[in-house]
C-alpha cells in the first residue's frame, strides 16, 4: 500500500522497499546458505536501494551459472572415454601404492568422485618459489616448445614479464609452435595494441568471460582464476603466480611497492594430460573452434626411474555441483593428526572450516595459519581478522606475515600431503571462481614446502590472546561489520 503522501523521497523509499521484498523471497527462494541469505535480507532492508545495486554488482548470477554448467556438461561428454580410462586406473593406483598414500586414501577417492580427476604417479614436481624462480623456469621451457604452448592466467599485466614473454611467444609461433592463451578479462590489463601483435603473428589468445560494460556487469565474479600452462603436453606450471612485474622481486617496476611472496610448481609427467584436459574445457567454452583431440595434445610420458611422485588435481567452478576445492580442505583438515601449515592471502573461511580448523586444534593437532600483515585488501583483512579470537581460543597459532604481502596459497598436512594452487581460503574461491590447485602425495616435496613454511614465519609476527583482545571496540565493530557481509562480497 503506498505512502499518502506526495513527498518524492518517501515514494521512492517505499518502492525501494517493495523491489527488496521481492528480492528477498527470490533469495529465500534459491536455498543458499543461510548466512548468505541473511546477509542480502540485512542488506536489503537496511540500505534498499544500496543492496539492490550491491546484489546486481557482486552477487550470484543463477543464469550463469547454468550457462556454465550446460558448457561443463558438454565438455564432460567430449571427454567421458577419456575419464573413465583414468579413473579405474586411478583405483588401481590406490591400491598398488596403499601404503605410501597412508592417511590420504580417502582424500584420493573424494577427489576423484567429486571432479573425475585420477590419482597420478609418474611425475616429476618441481617447487618454484616466488616470481623470480617461476619465470625463469617458465621462459626456458617456452624457448624450448616444439609442439604447442598452451596458458591460461588470471593475470596478464603490461610491462617487463608480459613484454619478454611476447617477445618469446612471438619467436615460437614463427617456428611454428601453435600458442593458445585465455587471460580473464576483469584481471588481466593488456593494450589493444598488445594484443593485436599476437594475433596478427598467429598466437590464439581469447578472454574468459568477455565483459562489454564493465560499469554496470557483476564483474566480480565467475573469474577464471587458474594459473597455468601446458608446453607440449609433458610440461605444466600451476600456482599462485600470475604474469605480471609484481610477482617478481627481481623486476624494477613502480607497481613494485612491497616484496612478494608467492609459490608455484612446474611439474612434469602424465598428471600434465589433466592439465590439458582442463585447457580444452576452457578453450572450447571460449573459443568457437575446438581443439581436436591427438596424440600430439596428449602424449605418453616415459616412466621415470624411481616411479615418480605421485599428483592429483582439483579444480572447481560455477560449473562444478559442489565447492570441490573447499571439500578437499576440510578432508585433508579433519584427517590430520599431527600438523596442519597453512598459508593464504584471503582468509573468509566458512563454517565448516572454521569448525575443522578449531576441532583439529582442540585434538592437540599443530595448526598454524600464515596471513598477510599488510593485505592489498583492508575489507577482506579486517573480515579475515573478525575469525582470529575464536580460533586462537581454540589452539591455532596465527602469524602475521611481516616482510611484504605473502599471496602463496599451500597447505602441508602429517609429513606427506601438499597443497599448492591458485584458490584462497575464502568464499569467493570456493563457490565463485574457476580455481585450480595440485595435491602432491610425496615425502621431498612436503619437506621442501615445510622448511619454506617455517622460513617465512621467522619474516611473521605471532599473535596472542590477551594481545589480541586488547584491539578497540571501534575496531571490532568494524571487523564484525565486514565478516556480515564477507559471504556475499
Amino acid at each position: 500500500m503506498l505512502l499518502n503522501t506526495t513527498d518524492p523521497f518517501a515514494i521512492g523509499l517505499e518502492i525501494a522497499y517493495a523491489i527488496s521484498v521481492l528480492f528477498s523471497l527470490m533469495i529465500i527462494s534459491q536455498n543458499r546458505s543461510p548466512s548468505k541469505t541473511l546477509a542480502y535480507l540485512l542488506l536489503f532492508f537496511a540500505l534498499p536501494i544500496a543492496g539492490i545495486a550491491i546484489y546486481y554488482l557482486f552477487g550470484e548470477n543463477y543464469r550463469k551459472k547454468k550457462l556454465y554448467k550446460r558448457k561443463f556438461v558438454k565438455d564432460q561428454a567430449t571427454f567421458e572415454r577419456y575419464a573413465k580410462r583414468l579413473a579405474v586406473m586411478s583405483e588401481e593406483l590406490i591400491q598398488e601404492h596403499i601404503e605410501e598414500l597412508q592417511g590420504n586414501k580417502r582424500l584420493v577417492r573424494l577427489i576423484l568422485n567429486d571432479t573425475n580427476l585420477p590419482l597420478s604417479v609418474n611425475n616429476k614436481v618441481s617447487l618454484l618459489l616466488n616470481g623470480e624462480e617461476k619465470f625463469e623456469a617458465l621462459f626456458n621451457e617456452i624457448a624450448n616448445a616444439k609442439h604447442h604452448i598452451h596458458m591460461e592466467y588470471y593475470i596478464i599485466e603490461n610491462g617487463l614479464i608480459a613484454n619478454r614473454l611476447s617477445d618469446l611467444l612471438l619467436k615460437k609461433a614463427k617456428e611454428g609452435v601453435e600458442i593458445r592463451i585465455i587471460y580473464d578479462d576483469f584481471g588481466t590489463d593488456l593494450k589493444n595494441k598488445y594484443l593485436r601483435k599476437l594475433r596478427t603473428n598467429g598466437i590464439a589468445i581469447l578472454p574468459f568471460y568477455k565483459i562489454l560494460f564493465p560499469i554496470v556487469s557483476n564483474r566480480h565474479n565467475y573469474r577464471d582464476h587458474r594459473k597455468m600452462v601446458i608446453i607440449d603436453g609433458t610440461i605444466g606450471f600451476t600456482g599462485g603466480i600470475n604474469l605480471s612485474d609484481r610477482y617478481s622481486n627481481k623486476v624494477p617496476s613502480a607497481e613494485q611497492k612491497m616484496y612478494w611472496r608467492d609459490t608455484h610448481l612446474k611439474i612434469e609427467g602424465e598428471v600434465v594430460k589433466q592439465l590439458q584436459y582442463l585447457f580444452f574445457i576452457n578453450w572450447n567454452f571460449c573459443s568457437d573452434k575446438e581443439i581436436p583431440i591427438t596424440q600430439d595434445y596428449f602424449p605418453d610420458f616415459p616412466a621415470l626411474p624411481n616411479g615418480g611422485q605421485m599428483v592429483q588435481l582439483i579444480e572447481s567452478g560455477p560449473d562444478s555441483e559442489r565447492a570441490s576445492i573447499m571439500m578437499s580442505y576440510f578432508a585433508a583438515i579433519t584427517h590430520s593428526r599431527e600438523y596442519v601449515y597453512i598459508t593464504t592471502p584471503y582468509f573468509i573461511p566458512n563454517e565448516s572450516l572454521i569448525i575443522a580448523l578449531k576441532t583439529a586444534a582442540l585434538g592437540k593437532v599443530d595448526v598454524r595459519l600464515l596471513v598477510p600483515g599488510v593485505s592489498d585488501s583492508r575489507f577482506v583483512n579486517a573480515a579475515a581478522q573478525s575469525y582470529y579470537t575464536e580460533l586462537l581460543e581454540a589452539g591455532v597459532k596465527i602469524y602475521l606475515y611481516q616482510k611484504g604481502f605473502v599471496h602463496a596459497k599451500t597447505m602441508i598436512c602429517d609429513n606427506k600431503l601438499s597443497m599448492v594452487g591458485s584458490a584462497n581460503m575464502d568464499i569467493r574461491s570456493f563457490d565463485l571462481n574457476f580455481e585450480l590447485n595440485a595435491a602432491i602425495y610425496d615425502r621431498e616435496l612436503h619437506e621442501q614446502l615445510k622448511v619454506s613454511f617455517f622460513r617465512d614465519l621467522e619474516d611473521s609476527k605471532e599473535i596472542h590472546l590477551e594481545e589480541w583482545e586488547q584491539r578497540g571496540r571501534l575496531t571490532k565493530l568494524g571487523e564484525s561489520t565486514c565478516r556480515l557481509l564477507s559471504s556475499i562480497l
